[in-house]
């Protein structure tokens, strides 16, 4: 659902950082707005929230984790494509 429905709710998505994997081979991602699922109502919110997303591997190589996710269907950006 974060992969197929709410990522594609940000305003100018072009991608996930291939960037954000740290030295274990997990990747995290930063939601700035919790409004982006299709869950949340906007009549009752009061504050807009943000989280964290981590996803853990047990991937070997950094080369393994990215191929993991891919095959997940990670949106990830192209090489040299610019943020935003």
């Amino acid at each position: 659902k974060v992969l197929n429905i709410a990522l594609p709710r940000v305003r100018d998505f072009r991608g996930l950082s291939m960037g954000s994997f740290d030295k274990n081979n997990n990747y995290t991602m930063g939601i700035k707005e919790h409004i982006i699922f299709p869950e949340i109502s906007y009549e009752k919110i009061e504050d807009i929230y943000g989280m964290q997303i981590t996803v853990n591997t047990n991937a070997k190589t950094l080369n393994e984790a990215k191929s993991l996710l891919k095959s997940l269907g990670f949106p990830f950006k192209e090489k040299g494509q610019a943020n935003g």
